[in-house]
């Protein structure tokens, strides 16, 4: 016969073991991967982190290779190889990584190699640092195994040597100067990491740094939270410490698309009258895997992955 303290006590332990998030049906509990990207090129980007994620695979892993395709691709003249050189004929290129533990790292002004963004994943997990720069970066991923290899090809080429014609600096919106692919993920686990990665702005000084390789600018992991990322003229990202912000903001209890609103807004509400001649935009991603975007100026697109397929979407904007 079953002493009352037994009872009391099986009583709560089948409780516990009903309510418990990883014993429903005796399976872990299952989140929802989902992998979001900037731009056009997302699209192919979200299909190599896809690969990661829906085998059960960490996002970390997912956005370092996502990141990859677009700097692999020559005809992608805004990021790694092929990218547009700056005014002095340097393929100059910024990325930056982080992961669902708080670890960052990131490259500034590095030339000769392809894949910035796995030397930014090099300099989290085998520095004491968060960031290298210039032949500091270089040196490392050399010692590190990378290969060095000519970025500058011959259509980037021909293109800087049309535009020292003139020598104007006025960059295009949504061509020229949204320079990035920005990706962030949630895996199965629950876990979230993001990657951001560019040649930067075409044409721009030698030594110019955007908001890209920034953390907490152009890119913020926030595990208990969310994460995001900018696109655009990281100048005006950087001033707010924009994708900081955004999950600030998302932590007071604001959607993704809200949160990416708001940023938007603040730096329109620092210089109106400059905001209406570049691009911005912030995409965002929460702890339940609800995303959002938004911009300045119409014209940015965002890709998504999940288990329904791969999508691209406009996000909405302020012009």
């Amino acid at each position: 016969m079953t002493s009352r303290r037994k009872f009391i006590q099986l009583s709560a332990l089948g409780t516990s073991l009903l309510s418990s998030p990883q014993l429903l049906a005796g399976q872990v509990q299952q989140h929802k991967p989902i992998v979001l990207s900037t731009w056009n090129f997302g699209m192919a980007a979200n299909v190599a982190a896809w690969k990661i994620l829906s085998a059960g695979g960490r996002a970390l892993d997912a956005v370092e290779a996502g990141a990859k395709v677009p700097e692999a691709d020559p005809t992608e003249v805004t990021v790694g190889y092929g990218g547009l050189p700056d005014r002095d004929g340097h393929v100059t290129l910024d990325a930056c990584i982080m992961d669902e533990l708080g670890n960052c790292g990131s490259v500034i002004c590095l030339e000769h190699v392809v894949h910035a963004v796995s030397v930014a994943r090099a300099v989290m997990e085998k520095t004491p640092h968060v960031i290298l720069a210039g032949e500091g970066a270089l040196q490392f991923a050399l010692a590190n195994g990378f290969k060095k290899k000519n970025l500058l090809t011959p259509e980037s080429e021909k293109a800087w040597k049309e535009w020292k014609k003139k020598s104007e600096y006025k960059p295009v919106i949504n061509i020229e100067n949204h320079d990035t692919i920005g990706i962030i993920a949630l895996d199965a686990n629950g876990n979230l990491s993001g990657a951001c990665t560019t040649s930067g702005m075409a044409f721009k000084m030698h030594g110019r740094v955007g908001d890209s390789p920034i953390i907490g600018a152009g890119l913020y992991v926030d595990n208990e939270v969310g994460a995001a990322t900018a696109t655009g003229v990281g100048e005006e990202v950087v001033r707010i410490v924009g994708c900081h912000l955004v999950v600030e903001l998302m932590r007071q209890g604001n959607s993704p698309e809200q949160a990416c609103k708001l940023a938007v807004e603040r730096i329109l509400k620092k210089n109106p009258a400059k905001a209406k001649d570049v691009q911005v935009g912030f995409l965002a991603l929460n702890k339940n895997g609800e995303y959002g975007a938004y911009c300045l100026q119409k014209g940015f697109t965002f890709a998504r992955h999940d288990n329904s397929g791969n999508k691209l979407f406009d996000a909405k904007s302020n012009f």
